[in-house]
């Protein structure tokens, strides 16, 4: 199957694995832990460069905290996440949590970064107006829906000097290396990588998030987060030849 052909519903297709590059773009601190962070842990094992970079610190994400206290205590938890995987570099793009808007600005600091860092994949997370599919399914939130667009657009953008030429101005050349939009938890997949190398890495990045992840349960961490994490990847085993699996939906260039 070549990178252009689409997998047969039944089943996903091995993600592409021939590229040294990739930068994952993403609203808030944990979005990559819930996401794909099995993968990128694979990904780094085999000598590849992933940067990460966040719109917001997440600083409006736990109720019980101001943004001032909660922004700074979530960058250091994405950032100790992020090295269990392998990723060295974060950065932080410094929208504001929760009311990101799609439009010129996003579309710009996202072309920024991907000509900054001259990715070959760029991943994001699921940017449709729900999660799953079908009648019920739950309603996505405004940032990821705006982040997720923005990184589709701006994996072009980056590639034409026209639009955005200040960013040239500032020693930002265009970039039309990027191949794929690679778009995690998408309720309509192609694609997926084997998480089990990486899945014990992955469980203690998310766990990183703890101040956050207790917060939001009342279970306990490391049951939530393995439990959680053994669900989304191993609902994908059936379709990805038995193995468990961190599931994309790629956009070829």
């Amino acid at each position: 199957m070549t990178e252009n052909d689409v997998p047969d519903p039944a089943e996903l297709a091995e993600l592409p694995g021939d590229w040294r590059r990739a930068l994952a773009v993403v609203a808030h601190p944990d979005d990559l832990e819930y996401g794909c962070a099995a993968a990128v842990a694979g990904w780094t094992d085999a000598g590849k460069e992933v940067v990460y970079v966040l719109a917001t610190r997440g600083e409006a994400g736990i109720d019980a905290l101001a943004p001032d206290v909660c922004g700074p205590l979530r960058e250091r938890e994405q950032r100790d996440s992020a090295a269990v995987v392998g990723v060295d570099t974060v950065e932080f793009l410094d929208h504001r949590d929760g009311v990101i808007e799609y439009g010129t600005g996003l579309r710009r600091d996202i072309t920024a970064a991907i000509r900054r860092h001259r990715p070959e994949l760029v991943v994001t997370l699921n940017h449709r107006d729900t999660w799953g599919g079908g009648p019920g399914a739950p309603w996505n939130t405004p940032d990821h829906r705006a982040v997720g667009r923005a990184v589709l657009d701006a994996a072009a953008d980056a590639g034409n000097r026209w639009i955005f030429p200040e960013l040239e101005e500032r020693g930002l050349a265009p970039w039309d290396g990027v191949r794929w939009v690679a778009v995690a938890a998408s309720s309509t997949p192609t694609h997926a990588v084997d998480a089990g190398p990486g899945l014990e890495r992955a469980v203690r990045s998310l766990l990183c998030h703890r101040t956050y992840i207790e917060a939001l349960t009342g279970q306990d961490p490391e049951e939530y987060v393995r439990s959680f994490l053994a669900g989304t990847t191993g609902g994908a085993a059936d379709r990805f030849g038995g193995r468990p699996a961190v599931t994309f939906e790629l956009f070829p260039r």
